[in-house]
């Protein structure tokens, strides 16, 4: 019979009984390759006996976890490397990922070897960037390779507690085309991959690129395939953050801050004063201190805000740090509840030190930041904020509000405001001023009635 024949897209993998010059899934031109039809049929073995096993009868192994060798890694990864595990981690270029596992490398306290795959630099290039950050290791191997077939048999020879593949992208297997970084061909060496460390007991590191938009480059479907998805960040400075995006084993809120030396990434493990600004008088208009947190620490950050006439009669909100759409609540709730006409304002908001702020606790400052911008009303010095603000104008409790009261005391703040408490402070001779409207906030805060 004659071998039936189909054509494949080597970007998304869709297939066609016959060729198109444009695949009608993804919409790319010249993607679609001739592929023959196997006629026979892949056997399988099966065992004879099936039988299943109760969840209470199964015991919990001791050991699961390797010790990183980097406390900031390990909170962000609940407590160390789960061993097999999967880790995506994902940055812009040049952030400093290569540094970072490197740095992982060297510093992991585990027996057995290390196998770093680099397909973006040469072992010299990698013995270069090694030297100027002072590490040297006989447990790390270096193979720079691209091939599946020939990385899959320096796996089964070298046996590695800890892989670190760099990057990804460039990994290829020729029967699925001659292009690199595909969707085909990213969704199979990484299945193939995460499968061996699983049978192995190993971990694995997969550096990913980023898109334009921030997010990781390929299918969606590498990050379900994978444990652990984490983000490197830039702080527009030498400040790195290290965020959890998914865990199976451990939190998502949890944050890993770094800072870039010239011999690499230095752990920040005190960063509750990081984002401070020592002022010796008042605080300025539209400036708020805000202790928010951060996974299992509280860190203070201070919320900027201005308000200035719009330009061409259209108001607009500029804010990259805080989500522009709680900005936009925030303005809204004031101009509902207090009267403060925003409409025709255009509205800047920043977080300084240029961490990203998505708690809700940083509302009620947000509010009160867009109030003294708009009236050109400075806070009272050494006072913070805090609390979420819900559309009536209330003033709803935050979680950890205990430790972000001892952390403004233990940081020479005297006072803090926030939401209504009914138990006791856990800090005596602190002023906390606990409001349960905006409209007492405003008042408490800058003594106006």
């Amino acid at each position: 019979m004659k071998s039936k024949i189909y054509y494949i897209c080597t970007y998304c993998g869709h297939n066609e009984p016959k060729w198109l010059g444009r695949c009608p899934e993804c919409g790319n031109w010249n993607t679609l390759q001739e592929r023959e039809a196997q006629s026979h049929t892949i056997s399988r073995k099966v065992k004879t006996e099936l039988y299943t096993v109760p969840l209470s009868s199964l015991k919990k192994k001791q050991d699961l976890r390797f010790d990183a060798g980097i406390d900031e890694m390990n909170r962000v990864l609940g407590g160390g490397i789960m061993k097999g595990s999967s880790i995506l981690i994902g940055g812009e270029p040049g952030i400093g990922k290569s540094t970072l596992m490197l740095q992982l490398a060297c510093n992991i306290k585990a027996k057995g070897r290390i196998l770093y795959i680099s397909g973006e630099e040469s072992p010299a290039q990698l013995k270069m960037h090694a030297d100027r950050m002072g590490i040297s290791t006989p447990t790390i191997e270096v193979f720079s390779e691209t091939e599946m077939s020939a990385i899959n048999t320096i796996l089964d020879q070298v046996n590695p507690i800890l892989i670190i593949i760099d990057s990804i992208q460039t990994i290829i297997n020729h029967e699925l085309g001659m292009v690199a970084g595909s969707v085909n061909q990213i969704k199979y060496c990484s299945g193939e991959l995460i499968e061996w460390v699983k049978s192995k007991a190993a971990a694995i590191f997969l550096i990913g690129h980023v898109t334009k938009e921030g997010t990781i480059a390929g299918p969606k479907v590498i990050e379900h395939m994978v444990d652990t998805v984490l983000s490197f960040e830039s702080a527009d400075n030498d400040i790195r953050f290290l965020r959890t995006n998914k865990n199976r084993f451990g939190a998502i809120d949890e944050i890993g801050i770094f800072r870039m030396t010239e011999t690499g990434l230095t752990q920040i493990n005190n960063a509750a004063t990081l984002f401070l600004e020592q002022r010796a008088g008042e605080i300025p208009a539209g400036i708020v201190i805000a202790p928010i947190y951060e996974g299992s620490r509280i860190l203070l950050v201070e919320i900027q805000c201005l308000v200035v006439p719009a330009k061409g009669g259209i108001s607009r909100v500029f804010s990259d740090r805080i989500d522009a759409r709680m900005v936009s609540k925030a303005a809204a709730v004031l101009e509902k509840h207090l009267n403060i006409q925003l409409t025709n304002y255009d509205i800047y908001v920043n977080v300084a030190g240029g961490l990203q702020v998505k708690e809700v606790g940083v509302e009620l400052p947000l509010c009160l930041a867009l109030y003294s911008a708009r009236l050109n009303t400075s806070l009272p010095v050494h006072s913070a904020i805090c609390g979420e603000v819900s559309l009536a104008g209330e003033i709803r409790t935050i979680k950890q509000l205990d430790k972000r009261i001892k952390t403004a005391h233990e940081l020479g703040f005297t006072s803090l405001l926030g939401p209504l408490v009914k138990e006791s402070l856990p800090v005596e001779n602190f002023n906390y001023q606990g409001c349960s409207t905006l409209q007492q906030a405003v008042k408490s805060i800058f003594s106006k009635e």
